[in-house]
């Protein structure tokens, strides 16, 4: 019989892992809503489809499943403070939108206006997995930058990759 990791152990590695820092966003009837992840990848290009994971405890939840759609905005560097309140540093929703510009999309979403690239999704399907939900959403709009530098999640700290990164293959 293998050994279970300890829950310790499996965060401890994962935090050696580096992901780009994103507020997901939702907009609709049931009202606004949003929260940090790191949680989110692409799926498929066919058709355009990302993933996004939420913990299953937010007083949020029901927002996103009310709502049926998402907007994924990846973080630049300069949103590092921004990244903290969506993460909870901010409690009123409110407060939280009024400290950036946001735009609407056609659909009603709503993406930071300058966010590095934004995904305007509608929520084709949910899963619930231990304590998070797998929200994955269909891409039906895409906004995007050419400038910015990406803030990332590394080691439990925000870091961001430098200008010149350098290039493999020497």
């Amino acid at each position: 019989m293998e050994e279970q990791l300890s829950k310790t152990e499996f965060r401890n590695a994962m935090a050696r892992v580096c992901a780009p820092v994103n507020v997901i966003t939702t907009n609709g009837p049931a009202g606004r809503g949003g929260f940090t992840a790191t949680a989110m990848c692409s799926v498929t290009d066919e058709p355009p489809t990302l993933l996004v994971c939420m913990n299953s405890r937010s007083a949020q939840t029901g927002l996103f499943f009310e709502n049926r759609r998402f907007c994924v905005n990846v973080l630049t560097q300069e949103h590092k403070e921004l990244a903290g309140y969506f993460a909870g540093q901010r409690a009123e929703m409110e407060d939280r939108y009024a400290a950036a510009q946001w735009i609407d999309f056609r659909s009603g979403s709503q993406a930071l206006s300058d966010a590095i690239v934004s995904f305007d999704c509608r929520l084709t399907e949910a899963r619930l997995v231990g304590t998070h939900h797998i929200f994955i959403g269909e891409v039906i709009d895409i906004r995007s930058r050419k400038d910015g530098h990406a803030l990332l999640y590394f080691d439990r700290n925000y870091v961001h990759v430098p200008t010149q990164a350098g290039s493999f293959g020497g």
